[in-house]
């Protein structure tokens, strides 16, 4: 699974996402050779073990960001998750990640495509002539940054509900709510361990009424 989202982020420059509205599948992702280039300073925090030894994913860590440039971030990152549900969800088709996803493109995609100019600019801030290096870099931080094993049911159905209110939204407001529907799947992504479900139920004396 780690290697399909690699190519889906890889894959993602922006020439590709001029017409990201229009008929984007997520299924779908062309492999594009890297370029040599110095890594650019994108960090992902470690993935910090939760009890039972299972793994929780770290958001990326990028430098700091202009008001514009968090919302274009957060934007970006809820596409990505909603990108990785329509991926790893098909599993059940209640969930509908993949319809949650393309209609996502559809109805957001002014928005997306103002994201990724806007996410360009930064790195062209700090990168200059390696930005379009930086970005590409960063989507696929991003999209391996929701890539979960342990917690895979649980973001499926957060990301399915994500999915549903982001479409109830009006174009040209998705800016408003995207820092808020991204954290709602990353809190998704921490693991339950089974030992929690294990532990033993209080047991509480039985009350006689008094005849």
């Amino acid at each position: 699974m780690v290697r399909v989202i690699f190519l889906v982020g890889t894959a993602l420059g922006v020439g590709a996402l001029a017409t990201i509205g229009a008929s984007a599948k997520p299924v779908r992702a062309a492999h594009r050779p890297t370029r040599a280039a110095t890594k650019p300073p994108i960090m992902v925090a470690p993935a910090s073990p939760a009890s039972g030894g299972m793994m929780t994913p770290k958001d990326v860590v990028l430098r700091p960001m202009t008001p514009s440039e968090a919302v274009a971030n957060a934007i970006w990152s809820t596409r990505a998750g909603l990108n990785i549900a329509a991926l790893q969800c098909q599993y059940s088709p209640f969930l509908a990640t993949v319809r949650n996803y393309n209609d996502f493109l559809r109805q957001h995609g002014d928005e997306l495509n103002v994201a990724v100019l806007t996410m360009t600019a930064h790195f062209t801030r700090y990168d200059g002539t390696r930005a379009q290096n930086s970005f590409d870099h960063y989507t696929t931080q991003t999209y391996n940054s929701y890539s979960t094993l342990d917690a895979q049911y649980a973001f499926c159905e957060e990301a399915s509900r994500v999915g549903r209110i982001a479409l109830t939204l009006p174009k040209t407001t998705l800016g408003e709510r995207a820092g808020s529907l991204r954290d709602q799947m990353r809190a998704a992504l921490i693991p339950v361990s089974p030992l929690t479900l294990l532990k033993a139920l209080p047991i509480v004396p039985e009350t006689l009424p008094e005849l």
